[in-house]
């Protein structure tokens, strides 16, 4: 009898030593299922990254930063006039897009319920889907027409309209995350309402407000359709925001379909120089989330 159940204490410890080997393995393979698809999808990005840096390297020099470019027939040039262009409309599709899209997304976390919140969402969510091509289109008629003529300001428009989006979601995802303790708290210490949201509530959610603020640039800064109906491109420096000007994407496209062997090398390295400032932007982010960083 004792012989019996020590047998049977044995079947049953040696099929759960059998269960526990074949989920180890299971674990395993799954494991190597999600390695293996996460090699296969930063393979690609890899390859990518090393062509662009592989052409756009040897375009690379100080003409090339600081010259402007060379008529057809002449070798050497730089895109100096472009880099100073893209900078120049960034910064003002910044001005336009981050108060407006901030603002937004606090209205629509603060008040989630309201009928305006809700055709507000609805009129976001339709513009991220809107192609870049039609709001570089709608600018055009909207504001280079009545303007007279193509100028950064009109590509910053363009450009402000296509960052709203995330920044206005971000905002407002980031926002909702936050604990409703911590607005009560500073309400119930006779704090104003609008010193609350500015002085307590954005600051706390003030790393994924620049999350959502990168993310946007980064979508905005290699868009070429807009930029082809308002900015238009210049060959030579400009800083005057109501004349055509230059931009890195703008100075990619011509170059890129032009039948000349060194306009197609500043091509590759303006190609690169737009990587280099999305892999700084998120460099910058980082460093400013860490900061930020809020512990509850």
């Amino acid at each position: 009898m004792k012989q019996q159940q020590i047998n049977k204490e044995s079947e049953t410890t040696g099929a759960m030593l059998r269960h526990i080997r074949i989920r180890n393995r299971k674990n395993y393979l799954f494991k190597a299922l999600i390695i293996g698809a996460t090699v296969m999808c930063t393979l690609p990005l890899l390859f990518i990254l090393f062509y662009i840096f592989r052409q756009g390297f040897t375009a690379i020099n100080w003409q090339f930063f600081t010259s402007l470019p060379k008529p057809v027939g002449e070798t050497g040039g730089g895109i100096s006039n472009a880099i100073v262009g893209s900078i120049l409309i960034l910064l003002l599709s910044c001005v336009m897009a981050i108060p407006f899209g901030v603002g937004i997304g606090i209205y629509l976390s603060e008040s989630p319920k309201s009928r305006l919140s809700y055709y507000g969402r609805l009129s976001v969510d339709v513009l991220q889907g809107i192609p870049s091509i039609v709001i570089g289109i709608i600018i055009y008629q909207w504001v280079v027409r009545p303007m007279g003529g193509f100028s950064a300001f009109s590509g910053s428009v363009a450009l402000a309209l296509m960052m709203l989006p995330s920044i206005v979601k971000s905002t407002e995802e980031t926002l909702k995350l936050l604990p409703e303790s911590l607005k009560e708290a500073s309400l119930a210490l006779g704090v104003p309402y609008y010193k609350t949201i500015m002085k307590v509530i954005v600051p706390t959610g003030l790393s994924g407000i620049l999350t959502g603020v990168i993310l946007s640039i980064s979508r905005v800064i290699g868009e070429t359709a807009p930029l082809l109906f308002t900015a238009f491109g210049n060959p030579f420096m400009s800083t005057d925001i109501f004349k055509p000007i230059s931009s890195l994407p703008l100075i990619i496209f011509n170059y890129a379909t032009s039948p000349y062997h060194d306009w197609h090398q500043l091509a590759w390295g303006a190609s690169l120089i737009l990587i280099v400032i999305i892999l700084i932007l998120n460099i910058i982010s980082k460093i400013v989330q860490r900061k930020w960083k809020v512990q509850f």
